[in-house]
């Protein structure tokens, strides 16, 4: 089976297409000024990009892992998920509170998906 890289840089991989699943890194926002609201949509429009570019797309995600640096996000967090999952394919979710790499990060979001 041949592995397949998706945004190579020095420490990581975005992505890891191996067999029929995909592996993405933890993503965060680039823009961390933002509130929550703000990183959480360009963290999940950046799995969608991740996703596309390797052949598959949202309704396939089967684990997602969501770091909050701070659980009081967590219903706003939720409301931008909510209107971007795709309802009828959700997948398996954990969420957790942990300190992130930067104090300006408020969530990461780490997914496997299908292709």
């Amino acid at each position: 089976m041949t592995i397949r890289r998706i945004g190579v840089g020095k420490r990581l991989s975005e992505a890891v297409v191996h067999g029929d699943r995909v592996y993405l890194a933890g993503q965060v926002a680039e823009d961390a000024s933002q509130p929550i609201r703000g990183q959480a949509e360009q963290i999940l429009g950046q799995i969608d990009a991740l996703l596309a570019e390797a052949g598959t797309d949202k309704s396939k995600l089967l684990f997602v892992q969501i770091w909050l640096a701070d659980m009081n996000d967590f219903a706003a967090f939720n409301e931008v998920w909510d209107a971007w999952i795709d309802p009828a394919n959700p997948p398996a979710r954990a969420c957790v509170q942990s300190p992130l790499v930067k104090p300006e990060w408020k969530a990461e979001v780490q997914v496997t998906a299908a292709i």
